[in-house]
């Protein structure tokens, strides 16, 4: 067997074994929400769900079916992503007293 031989099957058996693994990896939940638009601009799209305003980020890769404008009724599909996390040390459990002998 070639060496050129052998470095494909190589090749074909590590990508066999580590594409499974890539597609289980997390993703994060999907959501949606129905309104009318109430504002629009090419950063935030701001909706009328009931009597709350949802204000959501767009970016210019964000994909819009159909003519999106004030007034519209639009259902968006969006995900919940952390901006910054800011973690503190977790609160030390409180000493037990000792009990009196």
């Amino acid at each position: 067997m070639s060496l050129a031989l052998r470095r494909l099957l190589v090749v074909m058996f590590l990508f066999s074994v580590l594409t499974p693994a890539m597609a289980l990896a997390k993703a994060p939940k999907k959501y949606q929400v129905t309104g009318k638009v109430l504002e629009l601009n090419d950063d935030v799209i701001v909706i009328e769900k009931g009597d709350e305003k949802w204000e959501i980020g767009r970016e210019a890769a964000t994909k819009v079916d159909g003519k999106l404008a004030v007034g519209a009724k639009v259902t968006i599909f969006y995900t919940m992503t952390a901006a910054t996390i800011e973690a503190k040390a977790p609160d030390k459990a409180p000493a037990t007293p000792a009990k009196p002998k």
